[in-house]
């Protein structure tokens, strides 16, 4: 277990021993613009089975996937609709989570997705700076589950542990409050999770997206997710 700093002078170092440690199977915790996670490589199965084995949870409660533009929507979506586009371009990066339907060549494992994935660019220069080094990181909340979300490198370690590999420190998390997450399954957009992002502010991008909590199926998370 190692604790990184990200200050200017020492990041990048940090930022590569992050970036090896993922690319060799292990688990990075990292901070975000909402909440410190716990991240992963997307396509390396058992580092996400690690992943959520670490926060004590099952496949069926399958991570979120960080992506470093708006991009890998198309990489990892499938039929993604148009409203949701506008959403990404105009909230991306930021506190929105998009579940799409998935592409289904896809080489990964994130649990029982029933077929989904939850998109969302963090808005944070560590955590992109990791993407791009990495690629898409599967990533949850840095804490047990049914524990409080991870608001420092501190809180996290003092809950995961040796669980974790590498710690990247960046002190407190400017956020806190989750990201607003929606279903675009479909054309029909529909708000699941209430977040940093309210629905009115939302609905200026796409007017018929109303506040209420919908099913949006296994990949909508619940806890105060970095997704």
């Amino acid at each position: 277990m190692t604790v990184l700093p990200c200050d200017p002078d020492q990041l990048d170092a940090s930022l590569e021993v992050a970036a090896a440690t993922v690319r060799g199977g292990g688990l990075v915790v990292l901070p975000t613009d909402t909440v410190y996670g716990i991240g992963a490589d997307a396509f390396d199965a058992s580092a996400v089975a690690a992943l959520l084995a670490a926060k004590g949870r099952g496949r069926q409660m399958p991570p979120p996937v960080l992506v470093g533009g708006p991009e890998m929507l198309d990489v990892l979506g499938l039929d993604v609709p148009q409203p949701a586009r506008a959403l990404a371009e105009r909230f991306w990066p930021g506190a929105l989570t998009l579940i799409v339907r998935c592409q289904p060549t896809l080489d990964w494992d994130l649990g029982d997705t029933g077929g989904t994935v939850a998109l969302r660019m963090p808005d944070d220069e560590v955590a992109l700076a990791l993407l791009r080094r990495t690629g898409p990181l599967a990533v949850s909340s840095a804490n047990r589950t049914g524990q409080p979300a991870a608001t420092s490198a501190t809180d996290a370690r003092d809950q995961l542990g040796a669980r974790v590999a590498v710690y990247l420190d960046a002190g407190d998390s400017a956020g806190g409050v989750p990201s607003t997450i929606v279903d675009a399954r479909t054309s029909r957009l529909a708000i699941v999770r209430s977040g940093a992002i309210d629905a009115a502010t939302l609905a200026t991008v796409v007017p018929h997206l109303a506040a209420e909590v919908d099913d949006a199926g296994p990949s909508a998370e619940t806890e105060a997710e970095p997704a």
